[in-house]
């Protein structure tokens, strides 16, 4: 499901402000997500415990229905890495939402991945299979061992390739990837303090809290990024964490305006954080 937030128009934005309204709301259901609407589901988050912003996905429809997940990440979970992080909350929320649309986990209740047909080649040779052998690989099956990007399937369909990737090397294909939440690959395992790709693959299927953890670890890792954080360079961060391509897609745009906003949205949170316990 696409999130709803400002300027959405249409019928699910019709379904969500019925169901707002049914829970004493002062919403008129007329298809338009407009600030009244984003101002209720903020609402709706905070006292639900879910990271209050402003946009409705996949757990705040589940709470809506009256049900929960585990797996889902909380305003509670936020509220701890920001602390761990020396961050303000809204910085931590920021990333949160714009990395992977704001989700962790898609349809098919497994991770948000994305294969790295170049990546898996380099690991297959760091992994100890000759670069002959790779190469071999590579002219057989081009979307899955190459020295280029792409031949993403894109969404679920990722899953596709891990799997035939997997049947070559285990641990080369989980590297490869881009896991959760935060995207982050599987080959930085070890710096993160997981005992091998497996275990962290383990990690990453168990909830957006894993990812957020493992997110932290990366953080507190680098410097660098650490500092880009802080002081809120959205560019700087984005090139480290992203590479230079982050402004092919206006990430650090993207990430600043998501600031901005969280920023009002977060204001009392972050002066009553016990008081708030709030999970979207």
């Amino acid at each position: 499901m696409t999130s709803l937030k400002i300027g959405s128009v249409g019928a699910e934005v019709r379904e969500l402000q019925r169901k707002l309204k049914e829970r004493g709301y002062a919403l008129t259901p007329d298809g338009w997500f407009g600030e009244n609407t984003r101002l209720a589901v903020v609402d709706f988050q905070q006292k639900n415990n879910l990271p209050a912003v402003g946009e409705v996905g996949p757990r705040t429809q589940l709470a809506l229905l009256g049900a929960s997940s585990p797996r889902t990440l909380t305003h509670a979970d936020l509220i701890a890495a920001a602390t761990l992080l020396s961050l303000p909350l809204a910085v931590v929320a920021a990333v949160a939402q714009v990395e992977s649309n704001g989700h962790g986990f898609g349809a098919n209740a497994r991770p948000v991945i994305l294969f790295e047909r170049h990546v898996f080649y380099k690991q297959l040779i760091a992994n100890g299979k000759s670069e002959d052998d790779v190469k071999a690989l590579a002219e057989r099956m081009p979307n899955i061992v190459n020295t280029a990007r792409g031949g993403y399937a894109g969404g679920n369909n990722e899953y596709a390739r891990l799997a035939v990737a997997m049947q070559i090397d285990e641990t080369s294909a989980i590297e490869a990837c881009s896991w959760g939440m935060f995207q982050i690959m599987g080959y930085h395992w070890a710096r993160l303090g997981y005992t091998d790709a497996v275990e962290f693959r383990l990690h990453m299927q168990e909830s957006e809290g894993e990812h957020l953890q493992a997110f932290c670890k990366f953080i507190l890792t680098d410097t660098a990024l650490h500092k880009a954080l802080q002081a809120c360079k959205w560019a700087e961060f984005a090139r480290l964490y992203n590479g230079p391509a982050y402004k092919d897609n206006l990430y650090d745009t993207k990430l600043a305006r998501a600031y901005e906003q969280l920023s009002a949205t977060y204001k009392t949170a972050e002066l009553q954080p016990e008081e708030e316990s709030t999970n979207a």
